[in-house]
Order: C-alpha cells, then sequence, then structure tokens
C-alpha cells in the first residue's frame, strides 16, 4: 500500500515537457549530466523509443515550471526524442505498460528502473558516454576488477559508518539540553585532521561508485550523515 501511495505521489510530479528535441550528451557534460534509455518492447507493434535526460545543475522547477533563467529542468523524459514530461526527482513516469521511476541524491543517481505492471524492475541502458554507461562498460570487460572495486566501496562505506556512530554520539552529548539528561560521551576514536580528511574524501568516493552502478544502498544514505561529521 505504501509502495502505491508513493508512487502515484511521484506521478503527480511530473509535469508536460515543452516539446523540444533530446539534446545527445556531450564529453564536458559528464559531470553535470546523464542520460538513460528505456528499450522498447518486443511485442510493440510501432516501438517508441523513451529516454530520460538528468541534469544534476539545473534548478528545481518553481510550482511545475522552470525556474526564471532557467533552460532544463532536473529531470525530462522524451518519447521518440520528443520532451514529454519535466519534473524534480523524485518521480515517475507514466509509459506503456509501466511507470519509470528517478530518483537521485548527493552523490548521483539512486533509481532509474522501468517498473512494469508485471515482472521485476529494471535498470535502464546508460548512455555510452555517462559515467553511468563508461562504469557499465568497465564492468562487463573487466568484470573481477569491476567486483573488487565495489567490495572495497562497501568497506570503506562500512568502516566510515563505524567510525562516525562514537564521534557522532560525542557531538551530540555535547549539547547543553542533551548533557543534562543523559550526561556526556567521549569517543574513543579520535583520528587526526589527515586521517578524516582521507575517510571524507573516499567515503564520497565510494558513495559515488555505488551510486554509479545503481546500486542504492542504506550505507550510502549513512554515509551522507558520516560526511556531515567529517
Amino acid at each position: 500500500m505504501f509502495a502505491t501511495l508513493r508512487r502515484r505521489r511521484q506521478l503527480r510530479r511530473a509535469r508536460p515537457g515543452d516539446g523540444s528535441p533530446l539534446r545527445d550528451l556531450r564529453w564536458w557534460h559528464l559531470l553535470t549530466r546523464t542520460q538513460f534509455f528505456l528499450e522498447p518492447s518486443d511485442d510493440q507493434d510501432r516501438p517508441e523509443r523513451y529516454a530520460v535526460d538528468v541534469r544534476y545543475l539545473a534548478a528545481e522547477l518553481e510550482g511545475g515550471q522552470l525556474a526564471e533563467g532557467s533552460r532544463h529542468a532536473p529531470v525530462s523524459l522524451y518519447r521518440d526524442g520528443v520532451q514529454q514530461h519535466i519534473a524534480n526527482p523524485p518521480v515517475a513516469f507514466a509509459v506503456p505498460g509501466g511507470v519509470i521511476e528517478v530518483a537521485t541524491s548527493a552523490y548521483g543517481l539512486t533509481r532509474m528502473h522501468h517498473v512494469p505492471e508485471h515482472g521485476s524492475a529494471r535498470a535502464l541502458r546508460p548512455h555510452p558516454r555517462s559515467l553511468e554507461g563508461l562504469r557499465a562498460r568497465f564492468g562487463r570487460r573487466f568484470p573481477r576488477a569491476s567486483a573488487v572495486i565495489g567490495a572495497l566501496a562497501i568497506v570503506v562505506l562500512l568502516v566510515g559508518l563505524v567510525l562516525m556512530i562514537p564521534q557522532a554520539a560525542e557531538l551530540v552529548t555535547r549539547m547543553d539540553v542533551v548533557a543534562e539528561r543523559v550526561g556526556t560521551f567521549t569517543s574513543p576514536i579520535s583520528l587526526p585532521v589527515w586521517a578524516n580528511t582521507t575517510l571524507f574524501v573516499a567515503g564520497i568516493l565510494a558513495a559515488t561508485e555505488r551510486a554509479l552502478t545503481l546500486r542504492n544502498h542504506w550505507l550510502i544514505d549513512a554515509d551522507t550523515t558520516w560526511t556531515a561529521f567529517g
């Protein structure tokens, strides 16, 4: 029931597009933009091609419309190369036979999946020149190295979480309101500035790596909190 209500709310976030054509992804868009494609179904008489364009630096829509002076929406849905809908993430776009769900985080995408009415959700195909597409190609060409990188990213996130908990507890208990009620806590872990900085950077890279593979994990959300304390 909660999933259905969430999807309905996300479907309502989509607003009509302006019919503009889909612009191709260029190499200078690597850090600011990405594209994904929904492969047409084999049972369609006239297969329609859907594409989702995500611009990380675009201003959020104001009242469902582009902000003044803005040329692009954060998320746009295209059908056969023509813009159909725009939205702020998280959003769900209705397509024949299901929906496309899109969500982002501070590190990139957390959701870019086609959810059919019947069957399992599957990730859309990334543009080959996007960071997600380059990461997917690396995984296909070097599966063992890709698995090692993924495992290292998870280890970094776990280490960051373990180190974050006692330091966060110490910061919270330093507040007068909390200290008066539960006392203060001194973290047994005290790292030098260079170590905290290294873990901070490593945590961002690890969370970004996981986001590039569309493997959203609770550790990524926890890492957001950890970097705030870093």
